[in-house]
C-alpha cells in the first residue's frame, strides 16, 4: 500500500519544471538573432549567435527565465525564455531534398521537396509520419527524415 501511495508523488516531482512543461520538449527560436550563452544569465559569456528565425531547438533543462537548448548541429547553450516560441518546426539535416508526400505513405504522390538544410513548420506527427508546411505547400515526410521530433534528448 505504501508503494502505491509513493508512486504518484514521485511522478509529480519528476515532471515538475519551472515552466510546467515537460523536459525534453521542442520549441523554435522566435527571432533572427539569438544569443547562445554559457550559462543561465545575461552575465554569462555569449558562445555564439543563432541567426535563423524558426530554428527548431530541444529544451533539455530550464530555470524560471532560461532554457538550456540543444540545436540541430548538436550545440548546447542557454537562451532566455522570451526568445523561444511554442510554434514547432523541423529541419532537413540531410544533404539531399526530402520528398513531401500527399498522404502519409511511402507510395503516395510527391507534392514537393524539402530542400537540404531547410526549415518547415510542423503541423503534427502520426505513426512515423509528420505533416509539414513550407511556403504554402503541405506534405508528409517520415519522422526520421527531419530533426525536431525525436523524443529522447538529442544532445548530451
Amino acid at each position: 500500500m505504501a508503494l502505491m501511495l509513493a508512486a504518484p508523488a514521485q511522478a509529480r516531482e519528476a515532471g515538475e519544471t519551472p515552466s510546467g512543461f515537460a523536459v525534453p520538449r521542442y520549441l523554435s527560436l522566435k527571432f533572427g538573432e539569438v544569443n547562445a550563452r554559457a550559462g543561465p544569465g545575461d552575465d554569462h559569456q555569449v558562445l555564439w549567435v543563432y541567426r535563423a528565425r524558426g530554428l527548431p531547438v530541444q529544451v533539455v533543462a530550464e530555470t524560471r527565465e532560461w532554457r538550456r537548448i540543444c540545436d540541430p548541429e548538436g550545440g548546447l547553450a542557454w537562451v532566455h525564455r522570451r526568445v523561444t516560441d511554442g510554434k514547432r518546426s523541423v529541419m532537413n539535416l540531410t544533404a539531399t531534398p526530402v520528398p513531401m508526400r500527399r498522404r502519409p505513405r511511402a507510395e503516395a504522390e510527391i507534392t514537393a521537396y524539402l530542400n537540404a538544410r531547410a526549415l518547415a513548420a510542423l503541423d503534427r506527427c502520426d505513426k512515423g509520419w509528420c505533416r509539414l508546411s513550407v511556403d504554402g505547400v503541405t506534405g508528409w515526410v517520415t519522422e526520421s527524415a527531419v530533426w525536431g521530433v525525436a523524443g529522447p534528448i538529442q544532445c548530451r
